[in-house]
C-alpha cells in the first residue's frame, strides 16, 4: 500500500504536537519531526516517526535521508543511498517526471517518498511508470488539507483491472475447513476480497453485507473460502489459513478500487464446500467456497450472486495475476496450477 507522511513544521512543540495528533487521527503512515521532538511524538500514539537532524533521520533505528533532487548528481546520490537506507524523502526543486522515473526504475531497497504540493502532483507521483513512488510527503498542512491528501492516496492505492469470467462448473465437494475473515472495516454490496486456488486467477468473493431470510448482515465479514486458498494482499498472496488478527488485507470493489483494512479475527470451521470453475478468455481458475446461500460472488456491475443460485453461463468478476509464487511473492519460473 502507498504511504503518506507529514513533514511537520512549527517553532514549538505545541505547534508540532497538534500536527502529529491530526496525522494519527487521520491515519497517516508517519510524521517527520525534529530530533528534539521525536520521543514526545512517539508518546502521542502508534505512528511512524522519523527523527530528523539536518539532511538525515532515523526511523526504528534505521537511516532515512532527505535529498533535494536538483541535478543528475543528486539523482545518482539518491540511487547509491537507496542500497542501505530505509527511506529516501525526495524534494524536486525543479519538478520533472523524468528524475522520478529514473529513481523508481533504478533504486535499490529504500522506499521513495516524494514531497508534493498539490493533489495533482500526488496523483502523478503515485502513478509514474505505472508503479509510482512508495508514497508522498506533505509539508505543514492543516487538517482539511491532510484529509484531502489522505483521500487521494487511498484512491490511487491501486486500481485493479477486474475481468468478467464465465462460470463453467459448480460441484459440491463434501466437508472441509473454510475461513471467515472478519475485518475492522464495514463493507458494502459490491465489495469483498480476491480469493482463489491459483495466484493467477482469483475470484471477487463478496462481503456478507446483504441480509437474508435466515441471518442478519455481517458487513465486516468475508466468508472467503477453504483453508488452502490464496487471498490477495497488495503485491503478495497469503493462504487464508495463515491470516490472523492484525494482518493487513485488501478490500476490493467491483470497479477495481482497492482500500486497505485489517483482520479483526479469523474463524476456521468445518463446513460443506463447493467448487466453482470459471473461464476468462483462455485462462481458467477455481475457487472453493462454503456451500451456503449467504456465500456470494460479485458479478459485473456489483451485484452479489449466491453460490446456491449460481449456474453455468453466469458471469462473475475475477482478477488475473502472476502464476508463480514463492512464499506469496511473484517469481519468474515455470509452474502449473490446476
Amino acid at each position: 500500500m502507498k504511504e503518506i507522511w507529514l513533514l511537520t513544521e512549527g517553532d514549538s512543540w505545541d505547534e508540532v504536537k497538534e500536527q502529529v495528533k491530526d496525522a494519527i487521527e487521520i491515519g497517516f503512515t508517519g510524521v517527520v519531526v525534529d530530533e528534539a521532538y521525536a520521543d514526545k511524538a512517539r508518546k502521542l500514539g502508534r505512528i511512524g516517526v522519523v527523527a530528523k537532524k539536518g539532511m538525515r533521520g532515523k526511523v526504528d533505528g534505521k537511516d532515512a535521508y532527505f535529498i533535494d533532487i536538483s541535478s543528475a548528481d543528486e539523482q545518482l546520490k539518491a540511487i547509491e543511498l537507496s542500497s542501505d537506507a530505509t527511506y529516501l524523502f525526495l524534494r524536486f526543486s525543479d519538478w520533472r517526471i523524468i528524475p522520478l522515473e529514473n529513481l523508481i526504475a533504478m533504486k535499490k531497497g529504500a522506499k521513495l517518498i516524494a514531497e508534493v504540493n498539490s493533489i495533482d502532483d500526488a496523483k502523478v507521483v503515485l502513478t509514474t511508470l505505472e508503479k509510482g513512488a512508495d508514497g508522498i510527503a506533505i509539508r505543514g498542512a492543516d487538517r482539511e488539507e491532510m484529509l484531502e491528501f489522505h483521500r487521494a492516496v487511498a484512491e490511487e492505492a491501486g486500481k485493479l483491472n477486474l475481468k468478467s469470467a464465465v462460470v463453467e462448473e459448480i460441484r459440491p465437494l463434501g466437508v472441509g475447513e473454510r475461513v471467515c475473515v472478519d475485518t475492522v472495516t464495514m463493507m458494502s454490496v459490491g465489495e469483498g476480497m480476491l480469493v482463489g486456488s491459483s495466484a493467477a486467477f482469483m475470484f471477487l468473493v463478496g462481503s456478507e453485507s446483504e441480509e437474508s431470510e435466515y441471518v442478519a448482515s455481517r458487513p465486516f465479514r468475508v466468508n472467503a473460502g477453504c483453508v488452502s486458498s490464496y487471498v490477495k494482499v497488495g503485491e503478495k498472496t497469503k493462504y487464508l489459513a495463515e491470516l490472523k488478527a492484525g494482518d493487513e488485507v485488501e478490500i476490493v470493489r467491483h470497479d477495481g478500487a482497492v482500500r486497505k483494512s485489517y483482520v479483526g479475527r479469523v474463524k476456521i470451521e468445518r463446513r460443506p464446500l463447493v467448487l466453482i470453475r470459471a473461464k476468462a478468455g483462455n485462462e481458467e481458475g477455481v475457487v472453493i467456497l462454503q456451500n451456503a446461500e449467504t456465500i456470494k460472488l460479485v458479478a459485473p456491475g456489483g451485484k452479489h450472486v449466491s453460490v446456491a443460485e449460481l449456474k453455468p453461463g453466469d458471469e462473475v468478476l475475477v482478477w488475473l495475476g502472476k502464476k508463480a509464487r514463492h512464499f506469496g511473492v511473484g517469481v519468474d519460473e515455470y509452474i502449473v496450477e490446476k
